[in-house]
């Protein structure tokens, strides 16, 4: 049997049909642990079965001393550092820990499954420090943390994911013991690419969202400045077919119809816009098929056995190299690339908006000089803007030789993944400035209304944020815009007058 494939689209889901079919799957686990023991009767070596591990290969351990080999393991490895990872993040990676051992090729023993599985069930999530992986023998210092409340060491998130408690007292207070780990559990707990999945499939779930609010908001801000439609003519894109680039045309076509605005200066002499403007579908699309070639990545990923050494049908048991994270690295530092460019046009509307072009007030606001209007958020934005330029840089271009050589290439996805998150917020940031002062442009538009989807939005945030007359405290209003931009309503709200956004 073969647990539910997961997709990014649906990844919660997906996760919750996947642990619940674990438990059919338990004859797969079985049959897969009676190969592990059948290994250690035969009298041949197994790589971290019954040998030392990484440069230790060649080092045979004794049968007295198997078990504990395995509690070692998570013991040394158990060397993180740096803040904690999210306890989202650290939710999914022991979620999706499951779900690939849950395939059947890693030979754990049934014992230690179903105690990690009594940890998903009633959410008790451990601490993981996010500095210490190398992305290559898998990410072996977090599943290390992940995985050592197992044996009684390690600490959970509370119960209002605050502040950390010692492992031990949470076993007491479910009345378990600390497992004695059986030969290949802390090979199979710690061999995997849990930790730059999790962040890459949390990151692209999310952008399924965003891709459609920065289309919206660049419609919102196209409308503000009175550009021209012409550029998002259908033909124009069919001639050059990028999906991503037809997907966003059909976007900004829609968000605009009925637009008075659009009526009202379609004879205005204007040939061309600039290119934050007139190019939106060719770079905003251009985002959106680098995401889909990595979503395409964490999918197969998710869905894989990463685990060392893996145990086959017919009694096999080979070592390989499912671990290393290359594959993840890679697709991971395309993705901050490609966000980091929605960000980048983004910040260039948001300057254009505060120009004083076409009938706006410079700074989008009436009464400059003793008020500062919108001068200061966009410094925000093009403060982020650059440090995304910096961790846009790729982390999987180095490497690191590691355990004395024999652990001599390195994939650094770990850096690739939280490069990402970082990289993801810091794009919702600056999206979020550009809806604020979209949305202070268009009320200089009154009485004439933009495109049905445009107005829509711009009616639902005035519902929450009021137009800005004069200088008061914008951090609140940043968040709160952020806030919206995060919350599905608004898409929901504008896709209930115009066509589903792709």
């Amino acid at each position: 049997m073969i647990t539910p494939t997961i997709t990014v689209d649906r990844l919660y889901d997906d996760l919750s049909r996947s642990l619940e079919h674990l438990e059919t799957n338990k004859p797969a686990l079985e049959a897969s642990r009676k190969i592990v023991d059948a290994a250690l009767e035969d009298g041949n070596a197994y790589y971290g079965i019954n040998t030392g591990f990484g440069i230790l290969a060649n080092k045979r351990i004794g049968d007295e001393d198997l078990s504990k080999l395995q509690k070692n393991l998570l013991l040394s490895h158990a060397v993180g550092v740096g803040d904690p990872i999210p306890v989202e993040i650290s939710r999914l990676m022991l979620q999706l820990k499951l779900h690939t051992l849950g395939l059947g090729y890693s030979g754990i023993s049934v014992e230690t499954f179903e105690r990690l599985q009594y940890f998903a069930r009633h959410d008790l999530i451990p601490v993981i420090p996010s500095r210490g992986s190398l992305g290559a023998s898998g990410d072996l210092a977090p599943l290390a943390h992940m995985t050592i409340p197992l044996i009684g060491h390690g600490s959970f998130w509370d119960d209002e994911r605050k502040d950390s408690v010692p492992a031990e007292k949470v076993l007491q207070q479910h009345n378990l013991k600390p497992i004695d780990l059986q030969p290949k559990d802390g090979l199979a707990l710690i061999n995997g690419t849990q930790l730059m999945s999790a962040y890459g499939a949390w990151v692209l779930e999310r952008c399924n969202h965003l891709l459609k609010m920065a289309d919206l908001i660049a419609a919102m801000s196209l409308e503000g400045l009175q550009g021209s439609i012409q550029p998002f003519d259908e033909r124009v894109h069919k001639i050059r077919p990028h999906q991503g680039q037809l997907e966003v045309a059909e976007n900004i076509r829609s968000l605009l119809i009925k637009s008075e605005i659009l009526e009202s200066h379609r004879h205005c002499g204007k040939v061309q816009d600039p290119y934050c403007l007139r190019c939106v579908p060719q770079v905003h699309g251009a985002t959106r098929d680098a995401l889909r070639y990595c979503k395409q990545v964490i999918e197969t990923e998710i869905n894989s056995v990463n685990d060392n050494p893996l145990v086959f049908e017919n009694g096999d048991i080979i070592s390989g190299g499912n671990f290393h994270g290359q594959p993840l690295a890679l697709a991971m530092d395309h993705a901050a690339i490609a966000l980091s460019e929605l960000g980048n046009i983004s910040e260039r509307r948001i300057y254009l908006l505060l120009e004083g072009h076409d009938g706006l007030p410079a700074l989008l606001m009436q009464e400059t000089g003793i008020n500062s209007g919108f001068m200061i958020p966009q410094y925000t934005a093009a403060s982020l803007v650059s440090e995304n330029k910096i961790l846009s840089h790729p982390a999987s271009v180095d490497s690191i030789p590691s355990s004395l050589g024999q652990e001599d290439h390195v994939s650094m996805g770990s850096i690739s993944a939280l490069k990402l998150l970082q990289v993801f917020e810091h794009v919702e940031t600056i999206l979020a400035i550009e809806l604020l002062s979209a949305s202070q442009a268009l009320d200089f538009r009154k009485p004439l209304k933009p495109g049905k989807g445009v107005d829509r939005a711009h009616e639902y945030f005035r519902s929450v944020i009021p137009h800005l007359e004069e200088d008061r405290f914008m951090r609140d209003e940043i968040d709160q815009s952020l806030d919206l931009l995060r919350d599905p309503e608004i898409i929901k709200q504008v896709e209930s007058t115009c066509q589903t956004l792709n």
